[in-house]
Parts: structure tokens; C-alpha cells; sequence
């Protein structure tokens, strides 16, 4: 079993190099103009043990200061509904195992750990948008595809 850690605020850049990995994996992109802000961004909820948003990383075994691996989610307050009264619900975001270390179990270690963080804040409910390759991880896990349909606008 690797050793998974919580990420903290010097991992940031790491976690935003494995989010470009994950991103062009699906969507190839040369725009990197989103990675400062976002980095900035993890430094501050990473360096917050409060905070609403947690990673969970495997280190590489060379040793060198990079991840491996990566799971962040984050976690909602929302309004109660059936199955949910207090309205709590979280959000997987960033799942991605360098390719140099795949196959190796990092990906499942780190949801693991990144799913225990929301049942020690009694999150119930966890949803996530999976690749076609993430999705037989995430239905291991107890995933399910639901019949809710997605939508979205951009501002």
C-alpha cells in the first residue's frame, strides 16, 4: 500500500502540474494562464486545516519533491433535501497519477484517503465526473452513474 499523505501548501504546484496532466488527458491544451491563480489558490486552502477543500498525495519514489499522485475534493454546504438533511455534499476534482507511476494503486490509495476526509465531516454524498480510463476506479469505490442530467453557464 503506498503512502498517502494530506497535501499541504508546498505541494501546490505539484498538484496544479498533475491537474494539467488530468485536463489535457481529456481536453489537450497549450493555455496555461489558469496555473498561477490555481497554485495561489491551493497554497491558501492547503495551508488551512479548516478549509473546505483537502488533496491527499503519494510521493514520488525518487525522492525529488514530485507527486506521484493526486485526489482533491472539496466540500458544500448546501440545503437539506431527502437522503441529504443537512445539506452536505462534496466534490472530487482532481484525480491523476503521473503516467511515469500508473498502474501501481496511487490513484485508489489517495480517494481513499480523500473519502475518509469527507466521512469525517459526515459527507454522504460525493460526486465526481469520471474519464472513461478513472471510471472503473471510481465504480469500485461504489460510484454510480446517476440520472440527473448536467448543466452548465459560463460568465
Amino acid at each position: 500500500m503506498p503512502l498517502v499523505r494530506r497535501a499541504v501548501a508546498e505541494d501546490a504546484e505539484e498538484l496544479v502540474r498533475l491537474r494539467k496532466i488530468m485536463l489535457d488527458s481529456m481536453n489537450p491544451s497549450s493555455d496555461t494562464s489558469w496555473q498561477s491563480a490555481t497554485t495561489e489558490t491551493l497554497r491558501a486552502h492547503l495551508a488551512d486545516a479548516q478549509s473546505e477543500l483537502a488533496a491527499f498525495v503519494v510521493d514520488a519514489p525518487t525522492g525529488d519533491g514530485r507527486l506521484a499522485a493526486c485526489a482533491a475534493g472539496v466540500m458544500h454546504r448546501g440545503l437539506g433535501s431527502p437522503g441529504n438533511p443537512f445539506g452536505l455534499s462534496g466534490h472530487v476534482s482532481n484525480v491523476c497519477t503521473d503516467p511515469e507511476y500508473r498502474h501501481r494503486g496511487f490513484s485508489r490509495a489517495c480517494m481513499e484517503a480523500l473519502l475518509g476526509w469527507y466521512r469525517d465531516r459526515d459527507v454522504r454524498r460525493i460526486d465526481l465526473h469520471a474519464t472513461v480510463q478513472g471510471e472503473p476506479l471510481y465504480t469500485s469505490l461504489g460510484f454510480v452513474r446517476t440520472p440527473a442530467p448536467s448543466m452548465r453557464l459560463t460568465l
